[in-house]
């Protein structure tokens, strides 16, 4: 089950542009009902394994802008740090519904957002370049990131598009390799605080660095409006289950 799962997430991944974090972490905890925490720590790791195999193509691509990278991870990275340590000091049994709470908004928030950018016609580029205001921005990205592994991609990809004039391609390929980098930084912090489960971690991956693979390849001839529209609604479904599952 687990490595269907995770080729289904990471092609899904590399089809459409929805962050694997976004989708693994409800999953891991509505359907494998592991903790906040380890869902959290497993979903970043899961993530950073799956981009970093599609990271190769994008850099033959030449979709990556070093400058506006540096300038993300200028304020992602202490971000991403930050927000790890919030959670290890939190109590994770006293704050498990605060936790599903701010996972089922962040997840909802981030899908409507997504919603959005796929209907529009043409993806608008900034007329003025306010690159100057990334790190900040990505320093609350990573922070987020760091406490419900959602955000990196669809967050990263609106401020890309807001503030700078990167053509669309660029921005992908800028945002992918930064969610790469507060990912890989992330995981290995949950790792070493013990937030994984190791068994569903490693099917996860074995299956999802094929799935990435393919939907890298793949996105650009396969029509990816429908996919998108029907992930993000099924992401605001389980954004849903959690705010219930917060309450219950």
């Amino acid at each position: 089950m687990e490595y269907v799962l995770g080729f289904l997430i990471a092609s899904a991944v590399g089809l459409t542009g929805v962050g694997a974090g976004s989708i693994t972490a409800p999953i891991l905890i509505l359907f494998f009902h592991l903790k906040p925490a380890v869902a959290v720590g497993t979903a970043l790791t899961f993530a950073a394994v799956i981009k970093l195999a599609v990271l190769p193509i994008y850099l033959r691509r030449q979709q990556v802008n070093y400058r506006v990278l540096l300038l993300l991870c200028a304020g992602g990275i202490p971000g991403v740090v930050i927000g790890i340590e919030v959670l290890k000091r939190l109590s994770v049994e006293d704050h498990e519904r605060e936790i599903f709470l701010v996972l089922g908004i962040t997840i909802i928030i981030l899908s409507l957002l997504n919603l959005y950018r796929s209907l529009r016609k043409r993806v608008a580029v900034a007329s003025v370049d306010r690159s100057q205001w990334l790190p900040p921005i990505a320093a609350i990205i990573g922070a987020e990131v760091g406490v419900s592994s959602a955000g990196a991609g669809a967050l990263g990809a609106v401020a890309l598009l807001s503030l700078t004039q990167l053509a669309p391609a660029l921005v992908v390929g800028t945002d992918m390799v930064f969610g790469l980098t507060v990912s890989a930084i992330g995981s290995g912090l949950h790792l070493f605080i013990g937030h994984y489960d190791s068994h569903i971690l490693i099917r996860l991956c074995i299956g999802g660095v094929v799935g990435a693979v393919c939907g890298a390849l793949l996105c650009s001839r396969i029509p990816s409006r429908a996919l998108q529209l029907v992930l993000f609604i099924c992401l605001v479904g389980l954004g849903l289950q959690l705010c219930l599952k917060a309450f219950s």
